[in-house]
């Protein structure tokens, strides 16, 4: 059979249609993957993928083999999984989106210590949910709709945002007009949050093009924190600041974003994962 590592490849740039995207997923370059690509066709003697400038399609060769691949890889993670639930370890890998790591996740820690302390957590940022079936984390923490493929949902509470600020700019705002002069603030992860507000207010708000955006959140409630503008606060991401009086709600119009805070586990998490999960649903 051809390398173990060849045929990941290939599935990962079928599933993905995308070399660039295999490789960030298998964390190796695109030309890696490309090169077990060409290995495999050559292999095979036949391609797997048209190659043209907007990226990849799947051969029909390629189309055929594609389901078996994925079954057979989904089956490999599952089966590490079964032996990381047995495997007696202390330490739990959580993935979570970088914001919520770090303004949500990360104060919650000393306490869960105190509650649990033979757990070790081990937090890793990430943009998207992990896959269970093909990621070594016994769970994640994110703002979803729904649980993604191979995992099961736990709601910590929904997803609410208002605008938020220091407080000496909150004396400035009497009515929610008055942003129209304010520099906001957003967040490249939730683009949509400024019109969703405003609209729910039922008012025409001025274009977040016109204020300042921030790749991390954390650096835009600093920002707010500091008084350099308005920021749409995420309630659980902003509850802390505003316990602290560093920051305030000036309007009381909330509006849900349809998304939950919640733990993703996969179907059978490890031992110590679930002790975790159940501490921090306890915690509301």
């Amino acid at each position: 059979m051809p390398p173990l590592n060849t045929m990941r490849a290939v599935e990962a740039a079928a599933r993905q249609e995308s070399f660039a995207k295999a490789a960030d997923e298998l964390g190796v370059t695109p030309a890696a993957v490309s090169h077990q690509v060409k290995a495999l066709e050559a292999w095979l003697g036949s391609s797997l993928f048209v190659r043209h400038a907007q990226g990849l399609h799947l051969t029909e060769a390629g189309r055929a083999a594609l389901p078996a691949f994925s079954t057979a890889f989904d089956s490999m993670g599952l089966a590490v999984q079964e032996l990381r639930i047995w495997a007696p370890r202390p330490q739990v890998s959580i993935a979570a989106l970088p914001s919520i790591a770090q303004l949500w996740l990360a104060p919650c820690l000393p306490a869960l210590r105190a509650a649990l302390p033979a757990l070790r957590p081990s937090i890793h940022a990430l943009e998207e949910p992990p896959d269970f079936r093909r990621e070594p984390f016994d769970l994640a923490i994110f703002l979803t709709r729904h649980a993604p493929g191979g995992s099961r949902a736990f709601k910590l509470c929904d997803d609410v945002i208002f605008p938020v600020c220091a407080p000496a700019l909150a004396r400035q705002l009497k009515t929610p007009a008055d942003l129209s002069s304010q520099l906001l603030l957003w967040d490249t992860t939730w683009t949509g949050d400024w019109s969703l507000w405003f609209e729910a207010a039922g008012l025409k708000g001025p274009s977040i093009e016109s204020g300042s955006e921030f790749s991390l959140y954390s650096m835009a409630l600093q920002a707010a924190v500091d008084g350099a503008g308005v920021l749409m606060g995420h309630e659980a991401l902003v509850a802390r600041a505003i316990a602290a009086g560093s920051l305030v709600a000036p309007f009381p119009q909330r509006v849900p974003t349809g998304l939950s805070l919640s733990i993703l586990a996969p179907d059978r998490p490890p031992a110590q994962a679930a002790q975790m999960i159940e501490w921090l649903l306890a915690q509301g």
